[in-house]
């Protein structure tokens, strides 16, 4: 099913319609198609496939109706010009860094970045000869002061994880492009439902397609988006290398794509009416929440996003002991590391998603022990407030 070029269509229709194929059958629901291979007319039409002199399907590790799919999708929602789908947000990350760096290059990076994010660019990238220098998320003076001649990215996350900083996409846009260099946006946190990078001045959008773009904790997935020059790229990396989606996590994902942006709405107004009870509980020293007056960038998040988000993080006073008191005695919310979900989460960063890194970066990106971060999900808030304020004491 193609869709019309004279009408120009809003997200919510592109979010159903965009990225159908049918099939001979004629089918209204989309089709899955498990299958490692596809089958040629004849040899020339094999030989012109994996040459790429004629578009087709060739083989499961790097082409896929539902996958394809999947993509245009995504690639619509974002504004990209296109996009690749790989097996996880993480594997996304390390297929951009692979395709657009060598050894030598430089990194410029926020220092709010997912744990796991820090560790590859830190840690394994390292080791082939690609330096990151990590910098203070909102500190445009920061990123200037990081370039060196080999700057060839910059990656930022906004918010960021866990402590919803909001970084300025525009402003590091303009820095980054005035040293040459791409920025990437790790686009988790908001989805293109609230925040779209690209028109921001974003060269690439990076997901976890886990999250909120699946909605329901069932599947892996992850995707880098944008201009073709750059996914492209990412393609011949992951055409070789191998880390692929599955036709079944892309149809899942796919499907979770209709229903993101009433998801994230319903999803960010629990958020604020949660964060807004959280800062009236003595037992909480401080909220993180970007929909929030009190929020340092408050204003930046309004402008460049929709909404808050659905992420909540809080200080809880008497550190570590008193954090775990207050994930120790939910009985609703789900204890789990994941977020984007539809049920809600907690989990006590400092131990968890960032307990790997070193004390010192924990340190450095204000992740302290009496943190705890919160994905609001679909329930009553009323429930939410009442499974924290037992360990809250309230």
């Amino acid at each position: 099913m193609t869709l019309p070029d004279d009408l120009p269509l809003h997200p919510d229709t592109l979010a159903i319609r965009s990225g159908i194929e049918r099939s001979q059958f004629g089918e209204h629901g989309e089709a899955m198609y498990l299958t490692s291979s596809f089958v040629f007319e004849n040899a020339a039409q094999a030989a012109a496939r994996f040459s790429g002199e004629e578009e087709g399907n060739v083989y499961a590790r790097f082409s896929n109706p539902t996958v394809t799919a999947m993509q245009t999708r995504l690639a619509a929602l974002e504004g990209a010009e296109a996009c690749v789908a790989t097996a996880s947000g993480m594997s996304a990350i390390l297929s951009l860094a692979m395709a657009t760096l060598q050894a030598g290059d430089h990194i410029v990076a926020s220092n709010g970045l997912f744990g796991a994010t820090q560790q590859l660019f830190g840690g394994i990238l390292s080791k082939f000869g690609i330096e990151t220098s990590f910098v203070a998320a909102t500190d445009l003076d920061a990123y200037r002061k990081a370039v060196r001649p080999r700057t060839r990215l910059f990656f930022i996350e906004t918010p960021s994880n866990p402590l919803t900083e909001v970084v300025d996409i525009a402003a590091v846009a303009e820095i980054a492009h005035q040293a040459g260099a791409l920025l990437a946006v790790d686009n988790c946190f908001c989805t293109p439902a609230l925040q779209r990078p690209l028109e921001l001045g974003a060269d690439v959008v990076v997901h976890s397609a886990t999250k909120y773009l699946d909605g329901q904790g069932r599947v892996l997935g992850g995707a880098v988006a944008g201009r073709k020059a750059i996914t492209e790229e990412v393609f011949r990396f992951l055409r070789t290398a191998g880390p692929t989606l599955s036709p079944f996590n892309a149809w899942v994902i796919f499907k979770g794509l209709e229903t993101l942006r009433i998801r994230m709405e319903a999803q960010s107004a629990a958020a604020l009416e949660l964060a807004r009870w959280l800062e009236t509980q003595p037992g909480v020293a401080r909220v993180y929440y970007p929909g929030l007056p009190s929020h340092p960038q408050h204003e930046l998040a309004m402008r460049q996003q929709k909404s808050g988000g659905a992420i909540v993080s809080f200080d809880v006073k008497g550190g570590r002991e008193a954090a775990w008191k207050v994930v120790d005695s939910t009985r609703l919310i789900s204890i789990t590391a994941n977020l984007g979900d539809t049920k809600t989460t907690i989990t006590h960063p400092a131990t968890t998603t960032h307990g790997r890194i070193t004390a010192e970066a924990r340190a450095a990106a204000g992740i302290g022990d009496g943190l705890l971060r919160v994905a609001v999900g679909l329930e009553a808030v009323e429930d939410l407030k009442a499974d924290l304020a037992r360990g809250l004491g309230g």
